[in-house]
């Protein structure tokens, strides 16, 4: 990889890190579990967007499938499992899941973009249902304790929002692949959210 594509690749990796703090103190529930259908689904709609590593890997997943045959696959598992999982800790499972694991998913979807061959379908899309369980469990800290009603309008807003996403990064890198070929945007992407992985993981490891 050239010297300037990795230099350029540490810099977005300390602006996403510098990025991920100021992105959490724009809570759309201010922190307060939502007590509505419309409180669920603002909370759902937001919490992929100001959670700097949950939006990396859904523009990931996006930029990932513009260069496979199974492309809608990766997304719609990642979404399926997200979901399970944020109604299994809603209904009280009692998993461990730190903020280790999120940043080894980021590092994981990296090295796949980055691999000269695309792998296996079969290795992808459990690499996908994996990292949407541990995503989704991590999203929904901000409904337990909630009632039915805003925790459906919870699911149903991040569903709605990481399509919304995965779609425009899928659409995104399938046209700039046509017009610049040159940019090998998978790599970059790639290395990117592989590089954010890990500072996020030094970052987690200092407390």
């Amino acid at each position: 990889m050239p010297h300037g594509m990795i230099a350029l690749l540490c810099r977005a990796a300390v602006l996403l890190g510098a990025g991920a703090s100021a992105a959490h103190a724009h809570h759309p529930m201010d922190y307060a579990t939502p007590a509505t259908a419309l409180e669920g689904l603002l909370s759902g709609l937001g919490h992929p967007v100001i959670g700097l590593d949950h939006l990396l890997f859904v523009v990931g997943a996006g930029v990932l499938a513009a260069r496979r045959p199974d492309a809608f696959l990766l997304p719609l598992a990642f979404v399926v499992a997200s979901g399970f999982a944020v109604a299994s800790r809603a209904a009280g499972a009692p998993w461990d899941m730190g903020e280790f694991w999120i940043a080894g998913s980021l590092i994981a979807l990296g090295a796949v973009m980055l691999a000269p061959r695309n792998p296996g379908r079969g290795l992808v899309t459990g690499v996908f249902l994996v990292a949407g369980a541990l995503h989704g469990y991590a999203l929904a800290e901000a409904i337990v304790g909630a009632e039915r009603t805003p925790l459906y309008a919870y699911v149903v807003g991040l569903t709605v929002i990481q399509c919304a996403i995965a779609l425009g990064a899928w659409k995104a890198a399938t046209w700039l692949a046509a017009i610049r070929p040159q940019l090998r945007v998978q790599h970059l992407v790639g290395g990117t959210i592989g590089a954010a992985g890990l500072l996020f993981a030094g970052l987690t490891a200092l407390g």
